[in-house]
């Protein structure tokens, strides 16, 4: 039954009477005090406590129940210390006087062990603020029903003087609360569903990386909305009561979050036409280096410096992209170089060939080749070409292959040009003639 203004102003007078009633009995101060020394002692036994015990290496033999409760139990030595100590006050104080006198230790008592309950059961939660979350929430609730005043404020909460109508929807301060409870605990199961898919999809070695990755994001999307959807109808919520916030989304979603989406459904499309995938040697700009991630809304790639790019999928739909690995691993190596008029060009070719085949990394199956390129002023210009298997390394194998050509040129004789300033002052004075003579040597 929903609480009117009246009976609200009631119910605080009638617990302001109560607790004045209280805190005038001397018993009460003498509680309060054993509380409070209780605390003081609980607070150096946690210390004692903490400095001789590891609790990386504590009941590592014991089985696993028995191992988290051993944890839970020195991580909260200090409300262990407490609850004891208050129990026992307790125990003698309701055996040697009335028990009335004694119900704020009963109250402590019964707070302490809730929260050791509480600790235990959020021990299988490995997000920390999740276990902050829930813990901090369950253990108000028990507060509120050890102290009796649950049901009166969840009546408090779902008053029509704090609730608000929008069309058909009726929210509250109840509501809310319980659909924040219900998200959390459903979103926790769907990532921990989500991840044994994600694990068991990324071995199997059918599926190529695009569809992996394709499959994990439809089963955390559908996931994810299942579990909202389960929520909102749990607390009460009728979803066609949010046709006006889906419509306001939807405008929001077309004016505010369209690169936002737009990279969404670019994501989606790399995905299914596998253009790209986890694992591709890509050039997209000045960025190069290799897919290491496909997110909704960028990919990750990395450009073996230890940076990483993290580009948007709707520069991969709309800008041009080089794949070095789309169909065929295998790259070919420009090596451009020069010689002076001096040099024999076939022997030049000739020995450029050895030195390419000789490459370690060179297919056997696909010879070099090397040609005159030019007749230049400072030179003869050549290209020479080879193959590679995979284009990752691609620079040192280039570096590799030009210092051996420098090395056969040094043996053979055979000159790299370069340009040569001669700078002559005729009589010691201005002006100055300057002269570009070719180098032949």
């Amino acid at each position: 039954m929903d609480m009117d203004l009246k009976d609200v102003i009631e119910f605080l007078h009638a617990t302001a009477r109560s607790l004045g009633a209280e805190i005038t009995s001397p018993w009460f101060y003498l509680q309060f005090g054993l509380i409070l020394a209780a605390f003081g002692i609980a607070f150096a036994a946690d210390a004692a406590i903490r400095a001789r015990v590891d609790l990386s290496s504590v009941a590592m033999k014991w089985p696993l129940p028995l191992r988290r409760l051993a944890h839970v139990l020195v991580g909260s030595a200090s409300t262990v210390v407490f609850a004891i100590l208050v129990i026992a006050a307790r125990i003698t104080m309701y055996h040697s006087t009335w028990p009335s006198r004694s119900y704020l230790l009963a109250v402590a008592a019964k707070l302490a062990l809730a929260w050791l309950v509480i600790r235990l059961i959020t021990s299988v939660i490995r997000n920390a603020f999740i276990v902050r979350v829930v813990s901090v929430s369950a253990w108000l609730i028990a507060a509120l029903s050890i102290l009796g005043e649950l049901g009166p404020t969840v009546e408090l909460l779902d008053a029509d003087q704090v609730s608000i109508v929008l069309g058909g929807l009726r929210l509250t301060p109840l509501v809310l609360i319980k659909l924040g409870a219900l998200l959390i605990v459903a979103l926790w199961l769907t990532n921990i569903a989500s991840n044994f898919a994600e694990s068991r999809i990324n071995r199997s070695t059918d599926l190529t990386p695009s569809i992996q990755v394709l499959l994990i994001k439809m089963i955390r999307m559908g996931l994810m909305v299942f579990a909202v959807a389960i929520a909102v109808s749990a607390v009460g919520i009728n979803l066609s009561a949010l046709a006006v916030f889906t419509g306001a989304a939807g405008v929001g979603i077309g004016f505010g979050l369209q690169k936002i989406v737009a990279n969404f459904i670019s994501g989606l499309i790399l995905l299914v036409d596998k253009s790209v995938k986890p694992g591709d040697l890509v050039t997209i700009g000045d960025s190069q280096g290799r897919i290491s991630a496909m997110k909704t809304r960028y990919i990750s790639v990395a450009a073996g410096d230890g940076r990483e790019f993290l580009i948007p999928n709707e520069d991969l739909v709309t800008q041009k992209v080089v794949n070095w690995t789309y169909t065929d691993k295998n790259t070919l190596v420009k090596v451009l170089f020069s010689t002076n008029y001096d040099a024999e060009p076939r022997l030049v070719c000739k020995l450029a060939i050895e030195i390419a085949a000789s490459a370690p990394r060179a297919i056997k199956n696909k010879p070099p080749n090397c040609i005159l390129t030019e007749f230049a002023e400072a030179g003869m210009k050549f290209s020479l070409t080879f193959w590679i298997a995979d284009p990752d390394g691609m620079d040192n194998v280039k570096s590799d292959v030009m210092l051996a050509l420098w090395d056969v040129f040094k043996r053979e004789g055979i000159r790299v040009p370069y340009p040569v300033r001669e700078i002559r002052v005729r009589g010691g004075a201005l002006p100055v003639e300057t002269v570009v003579v070719e180098a032949s040597g």
